[in-house]
């Protein structure tokens, strides 16, 4: 099997001998597995990891081989309490499952053999067998390890040393648990005992780790020096044997300051214990600035001297104040604004109150039944290697794990949510708010806050130029403040099984203590309490799933009270100050807020080892460019905000695009039994499908209605502010806007809405590029030129100006575009310059954009050198742009005609109905992995909704048709389905023998592709030459003093800029694709997969 891999990738190297750049890879991706099952009985909710008990070896005595330095810890600090008293050790579950399916495998394998003499096996290579079976067991010990940490780290920040402390040993203790153990683990409570100035615990803590066989690092190190450091007149011979030690390990007392993380005054007690034997010791300060060895950005980094890095429209000390309010916020982790969607009665009514009442009464309620929960679990003596949820229910006062449940409450729509994601959202939301308390324990809030504002020098109109990026200014900054805490915390990421854990145990809580009077408008009447929630279960794609359903009387509580504010976490708010640059993968948007550079699902983390793995330099690019894109300063287009509102307080619009209140679903009927007695059957189902829709439909219009409250609210909120939009990126390195709800990336209502907080003159271009930039919007004359379309603008003047001056009254044009909210805005911003005293010095903050022409296509004829396809992508200069749809379309017509004169009868049918809308979607999703069948199935849709097309010969037609767009395709992009070809086999060929694929793109980015789908990589391989060409725009685009952000392929820029910006755009392309793209990606891929095999 991999002479194959090898033989193809050779192989198809030598055909295309094409410009492409990868570095290489040599990271192997590997992804986490928890050990944790889930034990839920009525008042607790526990992590368990039981299994069989079994005795494991005691660590009571000392190894004969400990070391003179670590003896002499222990006479030391004799102050310091003993390990703790011994617990039962146990076989643990995960190995007993281990075994057991190790055993039937190999009784499967082993009949498969009997029965299959003679056969080619489909087994992977035995090589690749032990690779995979090698990292499935990685996996484990990480997961052990993770939850682990997670749970010391846990104990030791509520206080409960002892816990923690017991927890380890019980795993040191048990031979089959040590095993799993890592220095880390150890090292969360050596800085425990460091911080208590417990020599002797230290000590005993060193002897721990050398009888599991681990070898101390950096961080161990550094909290035996804290230790020695707290400790006075601390033996200078012991300090002395401690850096001897580290010597003879390989490790460099400099490392200690440049890698390990420090809380609070740490690093001060570190540098008193070696002051104590080395006096003039001064950790030194790294100030040299290495850079990406890219080629593609070797101008960016060294040729400075005509940079024109942009500045902020904003004072030093304005700068600053804003940074204060976006940290005031990130602490309370919450934020109430004004809901748009109903104004306070003058009245309240009686559902107003009984809310507020009740609330109350559920806030009074679980907070009791958290604290007796609580009670109980710490009254629960562990056993074994059972980890409890009771530490993590003790990080917060219980009213903030109160406040979290009663504000999920408020977010739950009618019809319910599963009880997973809502378990994952609430223990998201604790993990939140743990990690920025952790940050201010730690004392890291004052540091951050002094650096910030220097930081904001960079950017503030009132002061000096610098001639550094955003990231390398807050890098020095903070090599110059390296005393006290690290900024970069060290809070470790929750398994997702204690996130849902946690939870679920919150939700079982609201389930059983949250009631309400069933009939609250009378409760003398009645005093019968039932609960508020309910958990059912449902079906989803044939799997049974928990749901969480509300009573009907919440649902109506909540709509009929028409609450005005609606409650957020911070953290989907745009940012009131310019985000923390990214500094590294782990480093950088939100103040406190914990952000992952990459974005991933839940338990991948292929993409984080690889990242970890990279060099510093070699990621400057990518985050540069993120930071780039997050410095974009944005406002609300208030004008138009007004107008959206007010259509949406008045049941909607959906041919606009806003969606009607729920009053207007569509009424679900009700039939009693006798009703339904009368029925036949055939009737009976008719009225279920009847039920089935209008609930489905009803459950459609509250989830848009509520995403639609959700964009305008906050916009509402933010109409007088400036605001920030920080980034990350995915695996491709496609970067998107962290806050989920409002952005740039929302649907043309929000773009409409958002448009630059800097303003720029027109000039002499500007009005020009608006004008063509409507014409774009509304979907019309896309064969015609620059010129033409400029021409038709002109045309239709007195449209564009009644639409500007009577949006809702008027003629309405602007409601036929295809944007119809941005081409609105676009007439709006046109009519206030051509209105101005001069509109070239007209200040325009409206964003102009320019898309890319299917850039699938466009990097696919770049890399195969087609250049009739690249003409239909209009990669190559015409008179009159070109429309790839367009010309898929005729040419399928031309197929059709010569099929017809031979007398095929289904190219006769269509005869009239080969268009432009019937082949788009097959020839837009051809350049990501569409098969022929799923082109099928696009074009029969698209036959279904012409009117007058027979329909007994759909199936037939779309058949017929995919066959000839992809025969089309072949004939315009050559190259291109021999690339997506070779991309696909290689991909299906590294899967089978038992790998992930991997590539680098040429920013060094290192992409990791973790579905082992054949038909996965060549898009993914694609996007990612698509997101480096943004990034390349996005960089030099800032060097040159421009305004830019993206929609993936879609630039935008002021309508001054937008030549700039052009120039810089096909610059880049074509720097892109000079370069030897698939040559070096056989090259790598040939030493990753292929090497040292003969």
């Amino acid at each position: 099997m991999l002479l194959h891999v090898c033989f193809l990738l050779y192989h198809n190297a030598s055909i295309f001998s094409l410009p492409f750049f990868f570095p290489v890879l040599e990271a192997r991706i590997q992804q986490l597995q928890s050990d944790i099952v889930l034990d839920v009985q009525h008042a607790k909710v526990q992590l368990v990891n039981a299994s069989k008990s079994g005795r494991g070896a005691s660590s009571g005595k000392s190894p004969k081989n400990v070391s003179g330095w670590r003896t002499e810890l222990l006479k030391v600090g004799q102050t310091g309490k003993g390990g703790g008293k011994d617990a039962s050790a146990y076989k643990s579950r995960w190995m007993e499952k281990l075994i057991q399916e190790k055993t039937t495998k190999t009784k499967k394998l082993n009949l498969k053999k009997a029965k299959g003499k003679g056969k080619a096996s489909k087994e992977p290579a035995p090589e690749f067998s032990e690779l995979v079976q090698d990292n499935s067991e990685a996996r484990m010990y990480e997961g052990v390890q993770l939850s682990v940490h997670c749970y010391l780290e846990a104990c030791v920040f509520c206080g409960d040393i002892d816990r923690a402390q017991r927890l380890l040993l019980t795993h040191h203790r048990m031979i089959s648990r040590r095993n799993l153990l890592n220095i880390g683990l150890y090292n969360v409570m050596m800085r425990v005992w460091a911080k208590k100035g417990s020599l002797n615990q230290i000590g005993r803590m060193f002897i721990l780790v050398e009888e599991a066989g681990l070898k101390p690092n950096l961080t161990s190190y550094c909290a035996a020096l804290e230790c020695m450091g707290r400790t006075p007149n601390c033996s200078p011979k012991v300090i002395n044997r401690v850096l001897r030690q580290m010597k003879e390990d390989g490790l460099c007392v400099e490392e200690l300051f440049r890698l390990c993380v420090f809380r609070q005054d740490e690093r001060d007690m570190v540098l008193r214990a070696i002051h104590t034997v080395e006096p003039d010791f001064q950790p030194s300060i790294n100030t040299v600035l290495h850079t990406c060895s890219s080629p593609l950005v070797k101008d960016f980094y060294t040729e400075r001297a005509d940079a024109k890095y942009p500045k902020l429209a904003f004072s030093l000390e304005e700068l600053r104040e804003r940074f204060s309010r976006q940290l005031s916020m990130e602490q309370t982790s919450t934020i109430t604004i004004h809901s748009v969607e109903a104004m306070k009665p003058e009245d309240e009514g009686p559902w107003w109150a009984l809310l507020a009442e009740q609330r109350m009464v559920w806030h009074k309620a679980l907070v009791g039944a958290l604290r007796e929960s609580n009670m109980i679990l710490a009254s629960i003596t562990p056993k074994a290697v059972r980890l409890s949820l009771y530490p993590y229910l003790c990080l917060m006062d219980q009213k903030d794990y109160v406040d979290i449940m009663i504000q999920s409450l408020s977010n739950l729509p009618p019809s319910g949510e599963s009880l997973h994601i809502l378990a994952k959202e609430l223990g998201n939301r604790v993990h939140n708010k743990f990690c920025i308390r952790m940050k201010s324990h730690n004392q890291m809030v004052d540091k951050l806050s002094h650096i910030y504002n220097e930081y904001a020098e960079l950017l503030a109109k009132d002061s000096k130029d610098f001639d550094v990026l955003p990231r390398e200014r807050w890098w020095k900054l903070e090599a110059e403040h390296s005393s006290g805490p690290s900024l970069l915390g060290d809070n470790t990421q929750w398994p997702h099984t204690v996130v849902v854990e946690l939870g679920t145990y919150l939700v079982d809580l609201m389930v059983k203590h949250m009631k309400v009077n069933s009939d609250i408008l009378n409760p003398a009447n009645d005093r019968k309490f039932i609960p508020v929630l309910y958990h059912m279960y449902t079906f989803r794609s044939n799997k049974q799933v928990g749901f969480i359903k509300p009573h009907p009387i919440l649902t109506q509580m909540q709509q009929d009270a028409m609450e005005t504010t609606l409650t957020f976490d911070s953290y989907v708010m745009p940012m009131l100050c310019p985000p923390v640059p990214w500094t590294s993968a782990k480093f950088g948007a939100y103040l406190l807020t914990p952000t992952k550079m990459m974005r991933t699902v839940v338990g991948a983390n292929q993409h984080e080892i690889l990242l970890e793995k990279c060099q510093d330099a070699d990621l400057h690019a990518v985050l540069d460019s993120l930071n780039q894109l997050g410095n974009a300063a944005w406002r609300i287009n208030q004008p138009l905000l007004d107008i959206i509102i007010s259509i949406f307080n008045d049941k909607g619009n959906e041919k606009l695009d806003i969606p009607p209140p729920n009053s207007e679903a569509p009424k679900i009927l009700r039939y009693s039994q006798q009703d339904l007695a009368t029925y036949s059957s055939a009737e009976k189902a008719h009225l279920k499908r009847e039920l089935v829709k209008a609930k489905k439909k009803c459950s459609e219009m509250h989830s848009l209605r509520m995403d639609a409250l959700y964009k305008l609210s906050i916009a509402n909120h933010m109409r007088d502010e400036v605001f920030w939009f920080p980034h990350n990126m995915d695996f491709r390195g496609r970067t998107y806007p962290c806050p989920p709800y409002f952005n740039h990336l929302g649907s043309d209502v929000t773009r409409a809405i958002l448009v630059f907080a800097e303003g720029k003159p027109l000039g002499p271009g500007g009005l020009k590029w608006l004008k063509i930039h409507l014409v774009n919007l509304t979907g019309l004359k896309k064969r015609s030129s620059l010129a033409g379309r400029l021409e038709y603008a002109n045309t239709i003047m007195d449209d564009i100006l009644d639409s500007a001056d009577n949006p809702l009254n008027g003629k309405k044009w602007w409601q036929n575009a295809d944007e119809p909210w941005q081409a609105l805005a676009c007439c709006m911003e046109i009519a206030n310059a051509v209105r101005s005293p001069d509109p070239t010095h007209f200040i325009s903050h409206f964003p102009v954009h320019q898309d890319g022409s299917c850039n699938g296509l466009q990097h696919y004829a770049a890399l195969g050198r087609d250049v009739i396809g690249a003409t239909s992508v209009n990669l190559i200069p015409c008179e009159v742009p070109q429309d790839v749809y367009s010309g898929v379309a005729q040419q399928v017509e031309e197929f059709r005609v010569r099929d017809s004169e031979k007398g095929l009868k289904i190219a006769q049918v269509l005869e009239g109905f080969i268009s432009r809308k019937v082949v788009k979607q097959t020839v837009m999703t051809v350049v990501y992995g569409v098969t022929r069948y799923g082109g099928r199935l696009q074009i029969e849709k698209r036959l279904k909704e012409v009117d007058d097309f027979p329909k007994e010969y759909v199936w037939d037609a779309s058949h017929y048709l995919v066959q000839q767009v992809f025969s089309s395709l072949k004939e315009m992009f050559t190259g291109t389905r021999e690339i997506q070809d070779w991309l696909t086999e290689s991909a299906r060929l590294i899967a089978k023998s038992g790998n992930t694929v991997e590539w680098v793109t040429p920013l060094e980015l290192r992409e990791p592709d973790t579905v082992k789908q054949k038909n996965a990589f060549p898009p993914n391989f694609i996007h990612s030459l698509d997101s480096t060409h943004m990034m390349l725009t996005a960089l030099y685009c800032y060097s040159a003093g421009l305004t830019f952000v993206s929609v993936h392929d879609c630039f935008w820029t002021h309508a001054l800029t937008v030549d700039t910006m052009n120039k810089v755009c096909r610059e880049q392309f074509v720097a892109l694709h000079s370069q030897p793209i698939l040559q070096e990606l056989s090259n790598f891929l040939l030493q990753k997969y292929c090497s040292g095999l003969s």
